[in-house]
C-alpha cells in the first residue's frame, strides 16, 4: 500500500458501530445539557462581553452576538448531520476518521486536544483573576512574580493560582467519579 493510501486509509464504519454497542448509556438528556452549559460558561462569558462592549465595540456588540449565534447554529447542524450519518459515540475525530481517513482524524483529534488545553488555560486564568480580586478585599496580595504569565520584562514568571486550579481539577477528575 502506498504512503498516500496508508495515510488516508478510512476506518470501517461497521467496526465503529460494533465497538459503540459495547458502551453503557449512563447519561440522560439533562446530564448532557448540564455538561454543555458547564463547558460553555467559563469566566469569559462573564467578563469579555462587557469589557469588549465598553471599550471596543459599543452597540455593535449585539451584531457580534447575532453572528456568533448563526455560526454556532451552523456548527450544531453539521454535528447533527455527522451524527445521523455515523451514529456512534464520538466527536470530530471519529467522523473525520471514518469519512475522510486516518490523517484527517488524527489532525482533528489533536486540534480538539489543543482546543481543550486553550480553554482550560483561559478559564483558569480568569478564575485566578477572580481569586486575586477576592483576596485583595481582605488585604492579601499574591506576589507579582507569581501572578501573571511568563514575562520577565514585567516581573511575572508564573500564574501560580491558575496552575493550582488546573492541578486541583485534574486531581478531582482523577479521584472522583460522578
Amino acid at each position: 500500500m502506498s504512503l498516500r493510501g496508508r495515510i488516508f486509509r478510512k476506518e470501517s464504519r461497521d467496526r465503529y458501530i460494533e465497538r459503540d454497542n459495547r458502551f453503557e448509556k449512563t447519561m440522560n438528556g439533562w446530564d448532557l445539557i448540564a455538561l454543555g452549559i458547564g463547558a460553555v460558561i467559563g469566566t469569559g462569558i462573564f467578563i469579555l462581553p462587557g469589557t469588549v462592549a465598553a471599550t471596543k465595540a459599543g452597540p455593535a456588540i449585539i451584531l457580534s452576538f447575532v453572528v456568533a449565534a448563526i455560526v454556532c447554529s451552523v456548527a450544531a447542524m453539521c454535528y447533527a448531520e455527522f451524527s445521523s450519518a455515523l451514529p456512534v459515540a464520538g466527536s470530530a475525530y471519529s467522523y473525520g476518521n471514518v469519512v475522510f481517513g486516518e490523517i484527517v482524524g488524527w489532525i482533528l483529534g489533536w486540534a480538539l486536544i489543543l482546543e481543550y488545553v486553550l480553554a482550560v488555560a483561559a478559564v483558569s486564568t480568569g478564575w485566578s483573576a477572580y481569586f486575586s480580586s477576592f483576596i485583595s478585599g481582605f488585604g492579601l496580595h499574591i506576589p507579582k512574580a507569581l501572578s501573571g504569565p511568563f514575562d520577565p520584562a514585567h516581573g511575572t514568571y508564573i500564574n501560580i493560582v491558575a496552575v493550582l486550579i488546573v492541578c486541583l481539577i485534574a486531581l478531582f477528575n482523577r479521584f472522583v467519579s460522578i
